[in-house]
């Protein structure tokens, strides 16, 4: 099956028509030697090593990491990763690491190394087809000359031209003989799925189904020359194809890739299929005339079936419609019956209605009489009330009239001594301004004349002084004083 492919760094193209490119086979081998479990009941978890594993690798990750042999001893894992450049990083991450688990008080050891690619060599088909005894390398099929290829992803070798449309999803042999064509000019190609009648050719094999089988199917590719067939197996040994759709999503596939053991395109493999086939069409001509005859016998049965049973419906409906007539006619009797019953209480219950009519009037006459008397009765009550409520207005009003009055002489009387307190407190402010100005102008006054008084002192000190300067000299006035 194909799987999604993220790495295309390291593929190499193989048929560009078809976008069709080869990637390097990245696959390495992971073994965890397990403790040795001395408590009864306890188990080490495979999945929680495989985690680890994965965990140790990290950045990098494995496109698939599968157990292929467990024991009490080791767990051995194959893992693959997406380019074969990372392999010895991963192996550096891996190799002669330990691995701790939860509940376990002893390490588990770890060895890795980049797994051997199962790829059949040259000297393999040699030996088999120089050892074989019912092999005749002087035919073809029966030497190293014929291709086996297994698990191939059916759209990436489909026509893009095919018009048919359940022809488009299945391979088509003119591709694949394009595709291996670059490797040498081919004697013979053949698709087993393509052929309807080969699960019949072989009617001992059992055919079981398994899931996608119809997605990938196998092939047989024979070259004329054994070089061609050499270029084939030396460029796909150690790879797998990778497919990039009209989206640009690359996809690879692990294709198995052998050379054939089973003489399938030898001449008498392919004329005793042909022959195979010649009778299987005759087998299923004879069945489709055999199925033909039946199915006019089968018309014909049903043809008369048809008819016996239109009799039989033609029948009943005429049954049906005597039995339909004589149910009309009892009907439309107990119709007319019911209709007199209906005519009959119809009439009662308009008499009935009509006394009860009678009675309703007469009492709504009564009802309308009292009410007539209740109204006189009400409006005369109403308005010796309405006198005593208006006189009761005036009284309310004239207190309230007498209240506002009251109100608007207080509130006059109250403005009054407001405007007064107001008058007064301006005088005493006036009154308090002017007293202080004069007290300004009383120490301006003061302030001059010690101003004047200073001067004139210092004037006649300073006459005093021109008048004896250089006749005498003057003591201190602090001595004097003394």
């Amino acid at each position: 099956m194909a799987s999604a492919c993220n790495d295309t760094s390291d593929a190499v193209e193989f048929f560009e028509p078809q976008n069709l490119y080869l990637k390097p086979i990245a696959k390495l081998n992971v073994c965890v030697q397990l403790p040795l479990l001395k408590l009864a009941g306890k188990s080490i978890s495979n999945w929680e090593v495989m985690e680890k594993v994965k965990t140790m690798i990290k950045p990098d990750s494995f496109i698939s990491l599968k157990i292929i042999k467990s024991t009490l001893e080791f767990l051995r894992f194959e893992g693959e990763i997406e380019n074969k450049s990372l392999i010895k990083n991963c192996i550096a991450k891996l190799d002669a690491k330990t691995i701790k688990l939860s509940g376990f008080p002893d390490v588990l050891k770890v060895r890795a190394a980049e797994a051997k690619v199962i790829f059949p060599t040259r000297h393999d088909w040699d030996s088999y087809f120089r050892d074989a005894k019912h092999m005749n390398e002087m035919r073809a099929g029966e030497r190293p000359d014929t291709i086996f290829l297994k698990d191939v992803p059916c759209r990436w070798f489909a026509n893009r031209r095919e018009k048919d449309k359940e022809r488009v999803d299945k391979p088509s042999e003119f591709i694949l003989r394009k595709v291996f064509e670059q490797f040498g000019e081919i004697r013979c190609a053949d698709i087993p799925m393509l052929d309807p009648y080969r699960e019949e050719v072989y009617p001992g094999v059992i055919q079981t189904f398994s899931f996608g089988q119809h997605l990938t199917f196998s092939a047989y590719v024979q070259f004329k020359e054994y070089i061609s067939f050499v270029k084939a197996m030396d460029t796909l040994r150690g790879m797998k194809m990778m497919h990039i759709g009209e989206d640009g999503k690359a996809s690879s596939a692990s294709v198995k890739v052998d050379f054939d053991r089973t003489r399938h395109l030898t001449d008498k493999a392919i004329a005793r299929r042909r022959k195979e086939r010649e009778k299987l069409m005759e087998l299923e001509r004879l069945r489709e005339e055999k199925v033909r005859l039946e199915r006019e016998d089968e018309k014909k049965k049903q043809e008369l079936e048809r008819i016996r049973q239109e009799e039989e419906d033609r029948e009943r409906e005429r049954k049906r419609e005597e039995k339909l007539r004589k149910r009309e006619k009892r009907m439309k009797e107990r119709e007319e019956k019911r209709k007199i019953r209906k005519q009959e209480e119809k009439n009662r219950e308009d008499e009935r209605k009509m006394a009860l009519k009678i009675a309703m009037e007469e009492r709504k006459l009564l009802i309308a009489k009292r009410q007539l008397e209740s109204i006189h009765l009400l409006t005369e009550l109403l308005n010796r009330v309405k006198v005593v409520k208006v006189q009761e207005d005036l009284v309310r009003k004239e207190k309230e009239i007498e209240e506002i009055r009251r109100k608007q002489v207080e509130e006059e009387r109250l403005k009054k001594l407001a405007d007064e307190k107001r008058k007064l407190d301006t005088q005493k402010r006036k009154k308090e301004k002017l007293e202080k100005q004069e007290k300004e102008l009383r120490d301006k006054i003061l302030l001059r004349m010690k101003a004047i008084e200073e001067k004139k002192a210092e004037t006649q000190r300073e006459e005093l002084r021109k008048k004896i300067r250089g006749k005498t000299k003057l003591k201190s006035a602090v001595i004097l004083n003394r």
